[in-house]
């Protein structure tokens, strides 16, 4: 019983640090986003502000691979999960598919108007 209480105290922080990357990633990359907008709105020439720009960039990119360790992180501790003999307790958390099956229910298809594929 106690494993399990652990497991799921272990299960909420990692569902609150995959949040907060999220919300660190998303936050930023809107902030990227405006940057270049607002240098045009201002008139200003595209040299300005060049190196803020290509660090929140960089930010972006260390935020990503900060999400690649947490998720990867998440599938180390799955398999301690699996381990400890805790395989079959659902700890919560969003939906995740495999990631190796392709999406259920989807599929594609043509858009009126649009080019057909040779």
């Amino acid at each position: 019983m106690k494993r399990k209480i652990l497991g799921h105290q272990v299960a909420d922080q990692l569902f609150a640090a995959e949040a907060a990357i999220d919300r660190a990633l998303s936050a930023v990359a809107t902030l990227t986003a405006m940057l270049p907008t607002m240098r045009v709105e201002a008139n200003l020439s595209a040299v300005v502000g060049q190196s803020v720009f290509e660090r929140s960039c960089q930010t972006i990119a260390a935020l990503t691979e900060a999400r690649r360790g947490i998720v990867d992180t998440h599938h180390a501790l799955t398999e301690v999960q699996r381990q400890i003999g805790l395989g079959a307790v659902a700890l919560g958390g969003e939906d995740k598919p495999d990631e190796n099956d392709p999406p259920v229910g989807r599929s594609l298809r043509g858009v009126a108007g649009g080019r057909r594929a040779a």
